[in-house]
């Protein structure tokens, strides 16, 4: 069955009544433009815009000038939050040669590109949003020089069924401790660099996620619950020890990745692939009591099953169930970590298939107390301006909202693109698209 984004109440109640779900909902949009405390500071509003990686920085690391263009228009979009786009904290951890990547060497161009960034939201009449910078290690996804370099956790049947991975691609225990020693020195450059916050990044299966699944990994990253969060627990609580009481530290995390036991977190050993989500209540008020501050509650694999991570109208195969079911199940796991981890902020994702719908539904479970912060992602390539509008209308404009029509990942998957809206940014990202996917000049 072919699905729309949701363009009116409407279509929310269809689509709803055939996925079998069912939404809070308010027609109080002022719940979302509310300010609300993390840690020590204040995000202006409700929403946060999530970290959408666009492939297009410099060799070293920073950004460029695509990169620049679409922070200033998210800044412009006046959220409370944006959470910056993944950045590694070791050369041989990124994802692509352009890549973010902070070190001892560029720390002060980024507390440059932030410097910026603040003022032209002051010069506009706004307070500037927080900034969190999220620190990663790629995994098996790294390409440093363009070429993969995978660093794996413990071998994929599923992954590694076309293109298997010899035994030298799988971290040691030390190489794990040194990561911890990076990500905890990658917050501290972030606290210098100017940045909130930082996130120790653990979904999307890159290293640290991976990890969460390493039933049967030996050693002391593996196994036990307690060894296969090791490194995001401890590498979270170096963070918090190393900086300063006021500056935010959280991660992005997968509560469920789709994949049957023991290929995937979330699930039941005994088989199958619906979610079990007590193993990832536990990490969350495992790292709260860690020090964290805010928690951002994602699932799946965009390689693999980008329709648990990102519900799609289109996208490149059928979905094997409705948009809103899948919605419905990111949602559910923010309301179960926010129940799990009281004491932290917490912020939903997966929202963007709600379409013009999306106001009524946050603002029904931020009024039911499912989650604290709303995290828009695709929807703010297509849509930097929604909190405008909101601001102002009271609603979104729906010829502005993001039609989940995946162009945008399609651009990101080719070597050499770089992700944006094709159809609401067309002068930029069309002529990309025509280039790197239909191979038209």
């Amino acid at each position: 069955m072919s699905y729309s984004v949701i363009r009116n109440q409407l279509s929310l109640a269809a689509q709803s009544r055939e996925a079998g779900v069912e939404f809070p909902q308010s027609e109080n949009v002022g719940t979302l433009l509310s300010p609300i405390p993390v840690g020590r500071k204040v995000a202006k509003n409700r929403i946060l815009y999530q970290p959408m990686e666009g492939c297009d920085g410099t060799p070293q690391g920073l950004p460029d000038e695509l990169t620049v263009r679409r922070y200033l228009r998210f800044v412009a979009g006046g959220p409370g939050i944006i959470w910056f786009e993944a950045t590694a904290v070791q050369q041989e951890g990124r994802a692509n040669p352009r890549q973010m990547y902070l070190c001892e060497k560029n720390v002060d161009a980024f507390r440059t590109f932030l410097d910026n960034l603040r003022e032209q939201a002051q010069k506009s009449g706004q307070t500037p949003p927080l900034f969190i910078c999220q620190l990663t290690h790629s995994g098996r996804y790294s390409k440093p020089t363009g070429t993969p370099a995978p660093r794996i956790a413990y071998h994929h049947a599923l992954f590694e069924k076309e293109h298997p991975l010899s035994d030298d691609c799988i971290v040691s225990d030390e190489y794990l401790d040194r990561l911890k020693e990076d990500l905890v020195h990658g917050a501290e450059l972030a606290q210098r660099a100017g940045f909130d916050g930082a996130d120790i990044k653990a979904c999307h299966r890159y290293l640290l996620s991976e990890l969460l699944s390493a039933y049967e990994r030996p050693g002391r990253y593996g196994g036990s619950y307690e060894n296969r969060t090791r490194l995001l627990r401890e590498a979270l609580a170096g963070a918090r020890q190393s900086t300063d009481s006021d500056f935010i530290i959280g991660s992005r995390l997968n509560l469920y990745d789709g994949f049957a036991w023991p290929l995937g977190f979330g699930v039941r050993p005994e088989g199958g692939t619906e979610p079990d989500l007590e193993e990832g209540k536990q990490l969350c008020a495992d790292l709260a009591a860690a020090g964290a501050d805010l928690l951002n509650v994602t699932m799946g694999n965009p390689y693999f099953n980008p329709h648990v991570n990102r519900p799609y109208a289109q996208g490149t195969y059928e979905a094997p169930e409705p948009p809103l079911y899948g919605v419905r199940r990111i949602l559910g796991g923010a309301k179960a970590a926010k129940e799990a981890a009281p004491g932290c902020v917490v912020s939903c994702s997966g929202i963007s298939f709600l379409g013009c719908a999306a106001p009524s539904v946050l603002s029904g479970c931020l009024e039911e107390g499912w989650f604290d912060l709303c995290g828009f992602g695709r929807e703010t390539l297509a849509y930097p301006d929604l909190v405008r509008d909101l601001e102002t209308k009271g609603k979104l404009d729906e010829s502005k909202i993001c039609i989940c029509c995946s162009k945008c990942t399609a651009i990101m998957r080719r070597p050499g693109g770089t992700p944006g809206c094709v159809v609401r940014d067309s002068a930029v990202y069309a002529p990309l698209y025509r280039k790197y996917v239909l191979g038209k000049e």
